[in-house]
């Protein structure tokens, strides 16, 4: 007789350590992150280039491209029509 699954889930395991929602939303920070850096690398945009176009310090893109910090819709939205994307948000 073979088990379909064996054990618990990761998201079983990460609820029981009250890490769960911190690693849920580190994980679509850094996809948005991914994204974002090929959308540019496609375009040949650097870093530099994107913050003369967004109006601000090299330093604040690269808060941005860092999954680890906090960005405000408004900023991640201009930086995605900067190259061509834009976001979209979806409750589940």
């Amino acid at each position: 007789m073979s088990r379909k699954h064996h054990g618990t889930s990761l998201d079983s395991v990460l609820k029981e350590v009250d890490l769960f929602d911190e690693s849920q939303t580190l994980a679509i920070k850094e996809v948005v992150v991914y994204q974002l850096t090929e959308a540019m690398q496609r375009q040949s945009l650097s870093k530099s280039r994107l913050a003369v176009l967004l109006n601000t310090s090299r330093s604040q893109v690269d808060r941005l491209l860092d999954p680890t910090r906090d960005v405000t819709l408004t900023t991640l939205q201009r930086a995605a029509a900067l190259v061509g994307r834009r976001v979209r948000i979806d409750l589940v």
